[in-house]
């Protein structure tokens, strides 16, 4: 599909690590924008994006770079979101579209839109892409190529909120990315079974090991298989964005959590009571699980997650 480029004059990007970095960079390879202006609450990275060239403008307050952008992206933690929109609210561009790339999204919905002042229009949204690498100097502008990007748009029917919708899906297809519309509160459930779970037993997991007295911390990490070196990949992930994920998320989690542990539970059976055909039966469906995410092309980017790319 043949895009109209520019989708947007002027993108305002609040919160600079990885993905807000990554946003930056595809947007400026792709023309989807005329002009970026970047603000990130720390000083010392907005110096970073600065040297880097990230940005037409990178300024002190979140109210200088939302002053007449088309789009604004909060890319901050999922629990500053609010308050980030809260200081720039007053200098919003009255038919804005405002966005953001939290893994959490009923939540985050309902602080943009307590936040925003009426005339723009709150569009939250989720890029499934990411490394554990963190900062302004780990975005690169092809994280979004081939991934899913989610809109989880208000059930609203009026010509400009929806001219608004198509123009944000315009805008990450312009960045490489697959655009699907969902209810915010499937996803979060379907967000706590394929990233959100696997993230917290990939931290228990490591944790485990780094607490055994019986096995010491360089025999950890000098005899990782790989299923381990995969764990600790995950597990490093950002701790501060992941906090604030379980803790907003954390009904969705908690339930998936429970289902888990029970099929946890079934399978400790399986293993003491010698249940070989259980165990063979799991590990079947299981592995159909997994080519099935290779059919549908969700592998492709994984290897790279270990990687940290050129800035």
């Amino acid at each position: 599909m043949e895009l109209d480029l520019p989708v947007f004059d002027k993108l305002a990007i609040i919160g600079c690590g990885l993905i807000g970095s990554s946003v930056a960079r595809g947007a400026r390879a792709s023309g989807a924008v005329r002009t970026i202006a970047i603000h990130d609450a720390s000083p010392a990275a907005r110096e970073t994006i600065a040297r880097l060239g990230l940005a037409d403008q990178v300024t002190d307050t979140a109210a200088d770079a939302v002053q007449d952008a088309d789009l604004v992206i909060f890319a901050t933690p999922v629990r500053a979101i609010g308050e980030a929109a809260r200081a720039c609210a007053g200098a919003m561009k009255a038919g804005a579209v405002i966005s953001d790339v939290g893994s959490v999204k009923a939540a985050v919905s309902e602080a943009l839109l307590a936040a925003c002042p009426p005339g723009v229009h709150v569009v939250p949204g989720h890029p499934i892409a990411g490394t554990e690498q963190s900062g302004p100097e780990a975005g690169f502008a092809e994280l979004f190529h081939r991934r899913w990007i989610i809109l989880t748009p208000q059930d609203r029917q009026d010509d400009a909120y929806l001219e608004a919708v198509q123009r944000l899906a315009d805008f990450w297809s312009a960045l490489g990315a697959q655009v699907e519309r969902m209810d915010e509160k499937h996803h979060d459930l379907v967000l706590a079974v394929t990233s959100h779970l696997p993230h917290l037993i990939a931290y228990n997991i490591v944790g485990t090991a780094a607490d055994m007295e019986e096995v010491t911390r360089a025999e950890v990490m000098k005899y990782s298989a790989g299923g381990f070196r995969d764990f600790t990949r995950i597990a490093a992930s950002d701790p501060t964005m992941w906090r604030d994920i379980f803790l907003t998320n954390k009904d969705a989690v908690l339930e998936i959590l429970g289902r888990f542990t029970e099929d946890l539970q079934a399978l400790s059976r399986a293993i003491r009571w010698g249940e070989g055909d259980k165990l063979h039966d799991l590990f079947s469906r299981t592995r159909e699980i997994r080519r099935g995410v290779i059919e549908a092309g969700q592998e492709s980017a994984e290897p790279d997650f270990g990687r940290k790319r050129g800035a």
